[in-house]
């Protein structure tokens, strides 16, 4: 009996054997992967420095406002060219006209960008820029006027923006031959009292003129007569960027960008938008 049990706990532990019972040691666990960083965030683009512009936005279609208060207008697109070019960002500084010379020599802004001409009296004070464009100015009154020459309007109460160009005109050679000038602090306000009966006229800018009175039904009526006036001795070279004297870098930076558009394309475009003529002029 021993034997068979001794057979048979041989032929058991034969079998576990044979079974591979005996276990192998458990493989090590792989690392874990390390975690991915999260891609770092772009720097933030860095703020354009600003350029301070001083417009009055009384000057239709030059530089005015829209129904929501936002500048435009053809001198205020080419402000938006001109700070693409040199990289500013134009920030609009609104100022009545007569004023404009002195808020710029107080460093309120930086530039004036509307529709200054530039002239002998101004550049001793102000340096400008050259012209980014040139138009004539004209007398207004109503179409009916017995207008033969300056001495036929003797008695004419003529209303024109203050310390403007055509100011200095309307007081040297209508003042002098009996014409009652009356200067404003902005050119609607010259419409305005055109069309209440209290002016008779005013001399403005021919385009301005056009877009901002004659072709509205307030300017129903009127009309222009004599010739167009341009002689430089009133009305300057054409329009410039004034900026405070010896501010050379600036004028040069601005000078090379009215190039720059006049060339690329970019100062046509923006002229079609307001005008079907070449507003740059002679």
């Amino acid at each position: 009996m021993k034997h068979v049990l001794l057979s048979l706990s041989m032929i058991a532990a034969a079998a576990l054997v044979g079974c591979g019972k005996t276990e192998a040691p458990a493989p090590e666990a792989a690392p874990a992967p390390a975690p991915v960083a999260a891609p770092a965030a772009a720097p933030a683009p860095a703020e354009l420095p600003e350029l301070k512009v001083a417009i009055d936005p009384t000057y239709e279609p030059f530089t005015f406002k829209t129904s929501d208060g936002k500048p435009t207008g053809f001198d205020v697109d080419i402000a938006e060219a001109l700070c693409n070019e040199i990289k500013r960002k134009c920030v609009y500084v609104e100022q009545v006209w007569d004023s404009m010379i002195p808020g710029l020599q107080a460093q309120k802004y930086d530039v004036i960008i509307s529709s200054m001409s530039i002239t002998d009296d101004r550049k001793k004070v102000v340096d400008f820029t050259d012209k980014y464009y040139n138009t004539p100015s004209r007398i207004v009154v109503k179409a009916d006027t017995a207008f033969t020459d300056l001495a036929s309007l003797k008695g004419k109460k003529i209303g024109v923006l203050k310390g403007s160009t055509q100011e200095k005109y309307a007081m040297g050679e209508l003042k002098t031959v009996g014409v009652n000038v009356v200067p404003y602090e902005a050119q609607d306000q010259v419409y305005l009292d055109i069309k209440s009966g209290r002016l008779d006229g005013t001399v403005a800018d021919t385009v301005e003129v056009t877009g901002g009175f004659l072709s509205k039904p307030e300017g129903a009526g009127y009309g222009f007569v004599g010739p167009s006036l341009a002689d430089v001795k009133y009305f300057g070279y054409g329009v410039g960027v004034a900026m405070r004297q010896g501010e050379t870098a600036l004028k040069d930076e601005l000078n090379a960008a009215i190039k720059a558009i006049r060339a690329n394309g970019v100062y046509e475009t923006v002229s079609k938008k307001y005008f079907d003529f070449d507003v740059y002029g002679e």
